[in-house]
């Protein structure tokens, strides 16, 4: 029982200290902004994380803007969720580019989603944007890094966003404020198991 005791008080004090740093850490959080969130890597779930930050916001009010480079062609699962809670979605419907093999239409149908994005990230009445699959766009050359960088600078203060996709450009992770940088360990899709509706789209 008086071994119980010492292992009882060590792990208090343990997770005493634990709280007195994390209390610190967030006492000294003090800066006020919106937030730049990359989501990277060769991993499944960047899209997912997106929308999943989307979803958050919605819950807590927020008005986000949605737009969705690469796919778009098929049915959406969260576009069916979050267009009935009054979030717009620009979509490039082109697909994927080694489906469409044409640089020039899908340049033009990126430009078009585009347009749309800058303005909302010129809207101070809009709250979070995810540009899902952003990062194709930029390292395929359809959408310019600088025109990127200079709208994500001149945002609304207050104003966050998710931009998601493989081999986001350094300069972007530079940028911003999270990187998280999904890594692929397994995938079912390697053992040929389908695509499942409503777990991977």
């Amino acid at each position: 029982m008086i071994e119980q005791d010492k292992k009882d008080e060590r792990y208090k004090q343990r997770q005493s200290k634990i709280k007195e740093n994390v209390d610190k850490r967030v006492e000294d959080a003090q800066t006020e902004k919106g937030l730049l969130i990359v989501v990277t890597g060769n991993g499944k779930g960047k899209t997912t994380s997106g929308f999943g930050t989307v979803a958050r916001a919605v819950g807590h009010g927020l008005n986000c803007v949605v737009a969705q480079f690469i796919k778009g062609t098929w049915d959406c699962g969260e576009r069916n969720l979050l267009e009935g809670h009054g979030v717009p979605f620009y979509v490039m419907k082109t697909g994927f580019t080694w489906n469409t093999q044409d640089k020039a239409a899908d340049t033009e149908a990126a430009q078009r989603v585009w347009q749309e994005c800058k303005k909302s990230l010129s809207d101070e009445s809009v709250d979070l944007v995810l540009l899902d699959e952003m990062t194709y766009m930029v390292t395929y050359g359809y959408i310019g890094l600088d025109e990127l960088k200079t709208a994500l600078q001149n945002r609304p203060k207050m104003q966050s966003v998710v931009i998601t996709g493989r081999a986001a450009h350094r300069e972007l992770i530079e940028m911003a404020d999270t990187v998280s940088e999904v890594r692929n360990v397994k995938h079912a899709f390697d053992s040929g198991i389908k695509a499942l509706k409503g777990v991977d789209w």
